[in-house]
């Protein structure tokens, strides 16, 4: 019956040895999901990738955000855009080589956030 118990008490450790390492590669993959920006498998865009990729300004495309017209997400009190919905805007509100809001003047100054 000695034996029997040493196989037990082996496979016990065994099965919390690898509960411990699943956990390690869930809370990994979290992290990872976080720093690639993910939400619901999609990309996560910042403010700065969309200033860049729109080449406006913070102020600009807080109007964006303000008029309903460019949807976002808050999370951890960061402001984030989902690619879909940046695709979705310029689709529907970019001409080649204009903004938006062409006719006003563009504030290409650093504004605090």
């Amino acid at each position: 019956m000695g034996m029997n118990d040493d196989f037990k008490d082996l496979m016990q450790i065994w099965f919390e040895r690898l509960m411990a390492r699943l956990d390690r590669i869930e809370r990994h993959l979290e992290k990872m999901a976080i720093k690639e920006k993910l939400l619901e498998g999609e990309r996560l865009l910042d403010n700065q990738d969309v200033c860049q990729l729109l080449n406006v300004s913070k102020r600009t495309l807080q109007r964006y955000r303000s008029s309903g017209g460019l949807p976002y997400q808050m999370l951890y009190h960061k402001t984030f855009y989902k690619e879909s919905d940046v695709e979705a805007f310029i689709k529907a509100n970019f001409r080649k080589g204009e903004t938006p809001d062409d006719d006003a003047p563009e504030n290409t100054g650093d504004d605090p956030e």
